[in-house]
């Protein structure tokens, strides 16, 4: 998986921390006061978005009476204290992480999330010394599967996209991995377990956990 790789690039949400259930609750406490409760398809409308977009999302679908920033800010808060106590790494993140450390592989984030929950998670974790380029939906300006933030990390990163290795948990985001021209494994997490086989069909390989890799027990798809 990570011959000719100089550069691996990560999802956060899903991704490196097990952190989906905390969006899920959210969303159910952000809508109840409106009387609104969560639709069937709000996971599928919202995949890959940025913070603003999805923000822009919910403002225009169920009418909520608050702008673009103050919604946010209000989730922001929100999910502050399960960002920086309740939220754990992925299995086998940190061991991966000090192996391309030590092999001199770059390291990267491109993520949906807000630059102040994903800061606060990394820090929290002890890992954000090992990455050396972060980049949010916002600060790109098109969220997943556009390839742009892809892309932007990897220029960042002074790599060309076809040495670098894209770790995403959803469909949009291996798509904005795909488009860039890098190569793409799938991740298992239980919040997109329905939809697997799509995943595996979009990626270049799939992993339980990251300890798969160094065992190199993971799937090769393509």
């Amino acid at each position: 998986m990570l011959d000719n790789i100089k550069a691996v690039i990560f999802d956060l949400d899903g991704t490196l921390v097990d952190s989906m259930w905390v969006w899920k609750e959210l969303d159910k406490e952000f809508l109840a006061p409106y009387g609104i409760e969560i639709p069937e398809e709000l996971e599928r409308e919202i995949e890959g978005k940025s913070f603003t977009e999805t923000a822009e999302y919910f403002k225009e679908k169920f009418a909520i009476p608050l702008s673009v920033e103050e919604m946010k800010q209000l989730w922001n808060e929100m999910a502050y204290e399960k960002y920086a106590k309740e939220v754990p790494l992925k299995d086998g993140v940190f061991e991966f992480l000090r192996y391309l450390k030590e092999n001199k592989i770059k390291t990267g984030i491109a993520t949906s999330n807000s630059r102040e929950l994903l800061e606060t998670v990394l820090d929290s974790l002890g890992v954000l010394p090992y990455f050396k380029v972060m980049l949010t939906g916002c600060e790109v300006g098109r969220g997943k599967p556009f390839p742009d933030i892809y892309l932007k990390v990897a220029e960042q990163l002074e790599v060309e996209p076809e040495h670098c290795l894209v770790f995403e948990d959803l469909p949009a985001g291996i798509l904005a991995g795909n488009s860039a021209g890098m190569k793409t494994c799938a991740v298992k997490d239980a919040f997109s377990k329905h939809i697997i086989a799509q995943k595996k069909q979009l990626a270049d390989y799939y992993i339980d956990s990251y300890d798969d890799i160094l065992t190199r027990n993971y799937e090769v798809l393509k």
